[in-house]
Formats: C-alpha cells, sequence, structure tokens
C-alpha cells in the first residue's frame, strides 16, 4: 500500500509541474499587461491538481481502466487553470497569446462561449500539453485551461452550488431560472463590452476556428 500511495504521488507530482508552467506562462502575461500595458485583461486566477479522491472518483464514474498509462490517456482535467477576464474579446486574446507559445501544444479545444452548453454554461476550455523536464527526461503532461468573464464565472458557481445543494436532481423550475440567469450574464457581458470598445475604440475579436 505504501508504494502504491508513492506512485500514485509521483503521478500527481507531474501534474503539479506541469501546472507550474502554465502558471508562470499566464503570470508573466499578466505581469506584462500591469506595467507595460494600459489595461490588464486578467482579473483572477485560480488552480487545482485533483485530489486522489477526487481522481478515482472520475476514474470510477467514466469506467476507465484505474491503471496511470489509462489515467493518463483518459482523463485530460487532472491539472486544471481558470482565467476570469473581464470581457469575452479577452478570454480569445489570451487562448491565443498562451497557445502560440513554442512549447505548448493544444490537444483539444471547446468553446462553450460560442456555442453554450443548453443549460446556459459558457466557457472557453482548452487541454494543452506543456513539457515538464524531470530527471529522467521530459514528460508531456496535460493541462486544462478555462477562460470566463466574471459573469460567466459568477454564474457557473452559483450553478455548481445549486447541483451540489440537491445532490444534481435540481428542480425545474430552478433550471429555468439558471438559464435565464445565463441569458442575463450573457447580455450583461455584450454590453459592458460594447461600452468598453466604444471608450477603447477597439474592434470585437473573431471567436476561433476550431
Amino acid at each position: 500500500m505504501r508504494a502504491l500511495r508513492d506512485q500514485f504521488q509521483r503521478f500527481l507530482l507531474e501534474y503539479q509541474f506541469g501546472l507550474k508552467e502554465v502558471e508562470t506562462k499566464i503570470g508573466i502575461l499578466r505581469d506584462e499587461f500591469l506595467h507595460m500595458h494600459d489595461y490588464n485583461p486578467i482579473e483572477h486566477v485560480s488552480s487545482r491538481v485533483k485530489t486522489p479522491d477526487s481522481l478515482a472518483e472520475k476514474v470510477a464514474r467514466k469506467g476507465i481502466d484505474p491503471s496511470f498509462p489509462s489515467i493518463r490517456r483518459h482523463i485530460t482535467d487532472v491539472a486544471g487553470i481558470r482565467l476570469t477576464v473581464s470581457f469575452v474579446a479577452d478570454a480569445y486574446r489570451l487562448f491565443d497569446l498562451l497557445t502560440q507559445q513554442a512549447d505548448i501544444t493544444v490537444r483539444e479545444v471547446k468553446d462553450y462561449i460560442a456555442e453554450p452548453k443548453g443549460n446556459g454554461y459558457k466557457s472557453l476550455h482548452a487541454i494543452v500539453e506543456v513539457p515538464v523536464y524531470l530527471s529522467t527526461g521530459p514528460v508531456a503532461v496535460p493541462v486544462e485551461v478555462q477562460f470566463r468573464t466574471i459573469a460567466m464565472d459568477f454564474w457557473a458557481s452559483l450553478e455548481h452550488k445549486i447541483y451540489y445543494k440537491f445532490d444534481r436532481q435540481v428542480p425545474t423550475h430552478l433550471l429555468d431560472s439558471l438559464k435565464e440567469a445565463a441569458d442575463t450574464a450573457a447580455e450583461l457581458d455584450a454590453r459592458m463590452e460594447r461600452l468598453h470598445r466604444e471608450v477603447h475604440a477597439t474592434p470585437p475579436f473573431p471567436a476561433i476556428e476550431i
């Protein structure tokens, strides 16, 4: 059991190192905007590596073989980082600035801003790979990066709390209210971005091509 625990810790360490690499890249961008530009689009950054319990629960839920190679192949959000930005255009701009770096490989993109989920959820998700150089050699580590506006993040946080409280069996009237709130949040994002463009005379940023 001790040997298995040590293997699990080493396995998760790779994701912690990969997360640090991406955090450093985002931190550099954030500091550059803060000190060299008149506008910083990054409002907040949060990150996490799944706990062993959370990872084991997901492995069981998805019916994945509980081996390290299988987990590495099938679960791409072991390490995750979320950027909360000011405006929708900032999400796409930061996506480009991060993914155009030479040592970043984009594995998958899900643009829930351009095509929201049925419940109203909006966010830009990207699975990127970053090299981590260990004593045994380089390892390509996947990290999930999410880009959201403040309004999107507020809505997603509330939705998570509601689903947790009702053990995912949310009453229909609350689901309807959540969808209405998502529409209101999207309208607020659009209105605030129009004001921002008017003040700064910036063109709208197009959605990415997947």
